[in-house]
C-alpha cells in the first residue's frame, strides 16, 4: 500500500488538523507516514498545503514529486488547480467549492471548475461547508472532507472514527459526535470513480 496525498487550502481551513487526522489514523493502522507542510498563515487566506506519504513499507522523503500525488485534498477551489500538475494520470483530485476571494483578480468559480473537468484527472466536487452545517457547523468541512476521501486512501473508517475521538476528545462529547457525524456524511458522498 502506498499513497501520495497533497492537502490544500487557506489559512484558518483546517489544513493542519486535516493532515494530523490522516497521520493519526495511518500510523493507527501500523503504516509509515511522512509529512512535510507549508504555511500561508503569516498573511489572511495564505496558501497552506501538507504533503502526505503513506505507505506500508519505508517512506524515504516526505515530498512528492510533480505527477506522482494519488490524491489532491482541496479545501479551497483555486488552490486545487495551483497542485494539479502534482496530480498522477490515475489520481483523483476532490475539491470543496469554497472560495476565499483574497487577490482581487480571483477567477470565476465556474471558470476553475471547468478548467478542472477539462483537465482529464478523476475529480469530485462538494459543497463540503453546507454538508458540515448539517452535521452541525461549519468549521467541521475539513472532516466531512476526510470522510468523502477515506474511500480512496486505503485506510479503515475505525481507524478514523478512533482519530476523531481521540483528538476531539478533550473539546467535549458534542464536539466529538459532530465530527464523526460530519466524517459520516462525508463518507455518503463518495463515489465510485
Amino acid at each position: 500500500m502506498h499513497k501520495n496525498v497533497i492537502l490544500a487550502g487557506v489559512g484558518g481551513q483546517g489544513i493542519l488538523t486535516l493532515a494530523v487526522i490522516i497521520d493519526h489514523a495511518a500510523m493507527q493502522s501500523g503504516l509509515q507516514i511522512k509529512q512535510a507542510e507549508v504555511h500561508g498563515m503569516s498573511q489572511p487566506g495564505g496558501a497552506v498545503q501538507s504533503h502526505l506519504r503513506i505507505s506500508d513499507k519505508e517512506i524515504y522523503s516526505d515530498l512528492i514529486p510533480k505527477g506522482k500525488a494519488d490524491l489532491i485534498l482541496s479545501l479551497e477551489l483555486m488552490e486545487s488547480l495551483r497542485y494539479l500538475p502534482y496530480l498522477a494520470k490515475d489520481g483523483i483530485i476532490i475539491t470543496a467549492t469554497e472560495t476565499v476571494k483574497n487577490i482581487s483578480d480571483y477567477p470565476e468559480e465556474e471558470q476553475i471548475i471547468q478548467q478542472i473537468k477539462d483537465s482529464g484527472f478523476k475529480h469530485i466536487f462538494i459543497d463540503a461547508r453546507k454538508t458540515a452545517k448539517e452535521a452541525g457547523s461549519f468549521r467541521a468541512e475539513n472532516v466531512v472532507m476526510i470522510g468523502l476521501a477515506s474511500k480512496y486512501l486505503g485506510i479503515d473508517k475505525k481507524q478514523f472514527q478512533e482519530s476523531l475521538k481521540e483528538l476531539f476528545a478533550d473539546k467535549g462529547d458534542d464536539i466529538v459526535a459532530l465530527n464523526l457525524k460530519a466524517f459520516d456524511l462525508g463518507e455518503e458522498l463518495a463515489v465510485e470513480l
